[in-house]
């Protein structure tokens, strides 16, 4: 087994690097739901790493805003 692979789940702060934004705005863009929405794995908080990937590439579409 390979140790290179690209993690599965990311933290806020590695999020918030990939969309070259403060950690702070990203919390705020979380309660607005204007991105992915991110797991709770006991008291800590993770995205789906492939997910936010896509989720850029595709321009980081607002379909993830709360109805």
């Amino acid at each position: 087994m390979s140790t290179d692979a690209a993690p599965l789940l990311i933290c806020a702060v590695d999020v918030a690097r990939m969309m070259g934004v403060s950690e702070r705005t990203l919390w705020r863009l979380v309660s607005a739901g204007r991105v992915p929405t991110p797991l709770r794995i006991g008291r800590n908080t993770r995205w789906r790493a492939g997910e936010v990937r896509d989720w850029i590439e595709r321009g980081c579409p607002a379909s993830h805003a709360k109805a």
